[in-house]
């Protein structure tokens, strides 16, 4: 079954660490560029961080930039997401999804993505 399956959420004190991972299964990974997205209670989801295929490109929204860093490991067919020095404004439902675009420009574009996972809840709260 091709799919994406998020994991690592849960709640977290302000100013604390989680590590999300986005596993992908029945595709091979390599093949495509992939990106987190979240979704706060009553607002839209966006786009919050990009990695190329490779990996050798990322990239930031201006909310995250600093503080969450993608990375991935195409082995093991799974990209992370770190997160630090959290707020509680980071609370929401965290989403990947794979794309074939390239320059990761306009990456926050939902209709890039082709495939989504079913997210991950993470709460930051003390």
């Amino acid at each position: 079954q091709v799919q994406l399956v998020e994991s690592g959420g849960g709640l977290v004190q302000p100013g604390g660490s989680l590590r999300l991972s986005c596993a992908a299964s029945g595709f091979t990974l390599d093949y495509y560029a992939i990106a987190w997205f979240r979704q706060a209670p009553g607002k839209e989801r966006e786009g919050i961080t990009y990695i190329s295929k490779s990996g050798d490109n990322t990239v930031y929204s201006d909310s995250v930039k600093g503080r969450f860093t993608i990375s991935r490991d195409n082995a093991k067919n799974t990209v992370y997401l770190q997160m630090s020095s959290l707020k509680p404004e980071a609370t929401a439902v965290y989403y990947c999804a794979r794309t074939t675009y390239t320059t990761g420009r306009y990456f926050y574009s939902e209709n890039l993505y082709n495939l989504w996972g079913q997210g991950t809840q993470v709460t930051v709260s003390s």
